[in-house]
């Protein structure tokens, strides 16, 4: 009797044909049928992208592995709920994790120059921050999509059952193990003081850089939603001013490093002052490595293929960097 066939067996003849069948369904109904290959574009444990030619243009098809597969859902909820600022799919099989969108052209990282990088990450941090406050009163139908809980009141235990997993204490080694051991009364009162600092919870990319953002005329739109989470919007910057660091090679109290915090910091500056909201980016970005270390668990959860060394112990690495400051 024939085995069925793995959700994410991205090495599977029979995957491959069931996903060409869909998206070529798809295409048909949309009226533009496929005029080239079914063309793998990278691979991952945790996702696959194909391009695929059609009579009206390119168009991509991804899909994640289960534990991401909340991005199909939630990519069709943002173009409803904020399209100028996101990509609007063409279908999506949110049971399955399948997404297709339309080419998008190239992304922010392929068209701004060094002398550019600057000024264009404080417009993309601030229209960032704009989708991300009109987003904030969807926390709980966001939850509904299936986008995983990572506010700050939900942390704290998730820290916890991570310690207890044998393969992250193992990964962690004991020093890294008892320095964050010890931190745990301290990233407990951080979390609690984001819990009460008046910033509503709202999405998070958890992965946010010029890879994953559009350029689109005086805007911007932003995809890749496979990390996401609900959680304390800024914590979106732990990813975005560490990549902005090292694209423009500076420290982390860097004048230009301040000039992109509070440029993102502009939508939220009638919610709290200041030196209070510029608090909340320093314990937030502090408190999201271990959302991060969680979208690392879900991605590598029933991976598709092997996962390699670098990829392996991501979660006790994010875990360890808890106690390291913040990028900003």
């Amino acid at each position: 009797m024939e085995t069925s066939v793995r959700a994410n067996a991205w090495d599977d003849p029979r995957w491959v044909e069931a996903a060409r069948d869909w998206v070529e369904r798809r295409l048909g109904e949309l009226g533009r049928p496929i005029a080239g290959e079914f063309e793998e574009m990278r691979v991952r444990p945790w996702s696959v992208t194909y391009r695929v030619a059609t009579d009206g243009g390119v168009v991509w098809f991804k899909a994640n592995t289960p534990g991401c597969a909340y991005e199909a859902g939630l990519a069709a909820a943002l173009a409803g709920w904020v399209p100028d600022a996101v990509i609007s799919p063409l279908a999506v099989d949110a049971e399955r994790g399948w997404l297709l969108t339309a080419d998008a052209g190239p992304t922010l990282r392929e068209v701004v120059g060094p002398e550019r990088l600057l000024p264009t990450w404080e417009a993309m941090l601030r229209d960032y921050a704009v989708m991300q406050r009109e987003l904030a009163g969807r926390a709980g139908e966001l939850l509904s999509l299936g986008v995983p809980d990572c506010r700050p009141s939900e942390l704290p235990a998730r820290l916890g059952a991570l310690l207890e997993l044998p393969q992250v204490r193992e990964d962690l080694g004991d020093e890294r193990l008892a320095k964050v051991v010890s931190l745990l009364p301290e990233y407990a009162a951080w979390c609690s003081e984001l819990a009460g600092d008046g910033i509503p919870a709202s999405l998070q990319h958890d992965d946010l850089t010029d890879a994953n953002v559009f350029p689109a005329g005086e805007r911007f739109r932003f995809f890749d939603w496979g990390d996401s989470s609900v959680g304390h919007p800024f914590g979106s910057l732990l990813v975005a001013m560490g990549f902005a660091g090292y694209l423009l090679d500076l420290p982390a109290g860097a004048p230009e490093m301040e000039r992109l915090r509070d440029s993102y910091l502009e939508p939220w500056s009638d919610l709290a002052p200041v030196a209070e909201l510029r608090r909340s980016v320093s314990l937030a970005c502090r408190a999201a490595r271990i959302s991060k270390a969680l979208a690392w668990q879900r991605a590598l959860h029933d991976s598709s293929l092997p996962v390699a060394d670098d990829f392996r112990t991501a979660v006790a690495d994010w875990v360890a960097e808890t106690s390291e400051p913040p990028p900003i």
